[in-house]
């Protein structure tokens, strides 16, 4: 489906220069002399390379459409992961950078979504926030909290992010995994 370089979206999976790429940010720029053109940043999803490219309103570009199928995280086999089909049961490994930063967030068993293209998983996709525990979490210094301050905390799947002075360590806590942030405490 091809549509206008002023309609392109953060998300946006694109077809270009051959490749496919996931649009990451985008800013709209109207210059005063000349027409408007979307700053366009991309990743591309095969090879993981980055790219700004410059759109125009007059510009069309080929959108893709990804098939998403929901698999099992089974194991880690080294620097791979094994993931399981929920319909057909068929295992497929994978390699652990397709998950970048979020890959210490994966879980045994847990339910991900992988984006297919051709048959071909490009991207995989975990729940965008888990249940971790605290393992270590600094103490609380008199006097800061009365200003709504963070202290570091290292969590079980050894990922450091910021947390409330009242969090200690042995809570269960939930976070968003892309953003690698404190949500809430868990029930």
């Amino acid at each position: 489906m091809k549509i206008s370089g002023v309609d392109i979206r953060p998300g946006n999976i694109l077809e270009y220069e051959g490749g496919i790429w996931k649009v990451a940010k985008i800013q709209h720029t109207q210059p005063g002399k000349g027409g408007a053109y979307m700053q366009v940043e991309m990743k591309n999803l095969q090879d993981g390379r980055k790219t700004n490219v410059r759109f125009r309103s007059a510009d069309t570009i080929e959108r893709v459409r990804l098939d998403t199928k929901e698999f099992q995280f089974l194991y880690a086999e080294g620097e791979d992961l094994v993931f399981m089909d929920n319909d057909t049961y068929e295992q497929l490994t994978l390699p652990g950078d397709l998950l970048g930063d979020a890959r210490p967030f994966l879980q045994d068993g847990m339910q991900v979504n992988l984006e297919l293209w051709d048959e071909k998983p490009i991207s995989v996709e975990l729940p965008s926030q888990i249940e971790a525990m605290i393992v270590e979490a600094d103490a609380v210094v008199k006097g800061q909290t009365a200003s709504s301050s963070y202290k570091p905390a290292i969590l079980d799947n050894g990922v450091r992010i910021m947390v409330p002075p009242h969090i200690g360590s042995g809570t269960r806590i939930i976070v968003d995994v892309y953003e690698q942030a404190y949500v809430g405490k868990a029930s």
